[in-house]
């Protein structure tokens, strides 16, 4: 049971990394057109994700990878019944890559335009479906006796998960502007700055209701609901942080509040989750848990060994390369 939660925890935290990361990646996406003015400019916002979006991705093949390996039953049931909401993702993420790469390849203006508007839109749609997917896990879906999903993609469109969808998209939108403050100069640095303070109470809003929302259906009675309400209000406090942060022009400290609001908010879900890792909606007892959706005790013994071996050198270099390229982006070449 101790290995069981601790790879609970080590998702937990692995689906924190890949959202306190790719969410600024998907924020930029998002805000494209909002500061980018001119291809010059959208070209600089490029340049400011260039050296570590697709380092920040990996989180989420560790995380796909150790669901897979650490609670098998968990990623079968969680893949089968959310097939067609992660196709979308996986599709969006991949014009996302293609975007990137390819829209240098010519120096056409429309050509770049249409690249710029694909990479804005394949950002908006996983930025939008995270929060959907994890608003839906934490809620509960059909599950039979058989830990098969009953129910279809309509099943996940209701108004808690979709909460949770437009707070993903507005938090992340709201990480990404604080990015582009940290990392550029002159007037996109303004332009951030301004984006922030109408994204906000955007975000602040929809985080609240969300949590709140949370709370609410997990009932006060519940074992984990102090600890879900203390990290609650931690994302709270950060989120307020964070926008006061920017007002006063600390960018840093601005990026670092949005940054622990999104890891906090991620931490109260799957606390509110644990120790069901998919809760049925059909019958309590047909509910995956930490227990009985986990691989044997010798899979999770290796899986950790693995972890601690090779986790420390995987944070050294990503962390290496943030601080290669921590400058600000001040200028744009020719070639972009």
């Amino acid at each position: 049971m101790t290995l069981q939660n601790l790879w609970f925890a080590l998702i937990a935290v692995l689906w924190c990394g890949y959202f306190l990361l790719e969410g600024f990646d998907f924020g930029v996406g998002v805000l494209m057109f909002r500061i980018g003015r001119t291809e010059a400019e959208r070209g600089v916002l490029l340049r400011t994700i260039g050296p570590v979006w697709d380092g920040n991705e990996v989180w989420l093949v560790v995380a796909g990878g150790a669901t897979f390996a650490a609670f098998p039953d968990w990623y079968a049931t969680l893949f089968s019944g959310f097939y067609l909401a992660l196709l979308l993702i996986l599709v969006a993420l991949i014009v996302r890559i293609v975007a990137i790469e390819y829209r240098n390849k010519d120096t056409d203006s429309v050509w770049r335009r249409r690249w710029d508007w694909a990479h804005s839109i394949a950002a908006i749609v996983p930025a939008l479906l995270w929060g959907v997917a994890f608003g839906n896990i934490v809620r509960g879906v059909p599950i039979d006796a058989q830990h098969e999903f009953t129910g279809n993609f309509l099943t996940l469109l209701n108004p808690y998960a979709l909460v949770g969808g437009l707070t993903t998209l507005s938090v992340f939108t709201l990480h990404g502007a604080v990015f582009l403050a940290a990392k550029t100069t002159g007037e996109l640095r303004e332009r951030a700055r301004r984006q922030v303070v109408w994204l906000g109470p955007v975000a602040a809003a929809s985080a609240v209701a969300f949590l709140t929302w949370t709370l609410v259906r997990l009932g006060a009675s519940a074992s984990q609901f102090g600890v879900t309400l203390g990290v609650a209000a931690v994302a709270a406090v950060a989120l307020l942080g964070g926008l006061l942060a920017t007002w006063k022009g600390r960018d840093g400290w601005a990026f670092v509040g949005t940054g622990l609001a999104i890891v906090a908010t991620t931490a109260a879900l799957f606390l509110a989750l644990h120790p069901d890792v998919m809760p049925s909606s059909t019958n309590p007892a047909f509910s995956l848990t930490v227990t009985n959706a986990s691989s044997s005790h010798y899979t999770l013994t290796v899986m950790s060994w693995v972890a601690l071996i090779f986790t420390p050198l995987v944070l050294l270099y990503q962390g290496w390369t943030y601080w290669v390229f921590r400058a600000r982006v001040t200028t744009q070449p020719s070639s972009a």
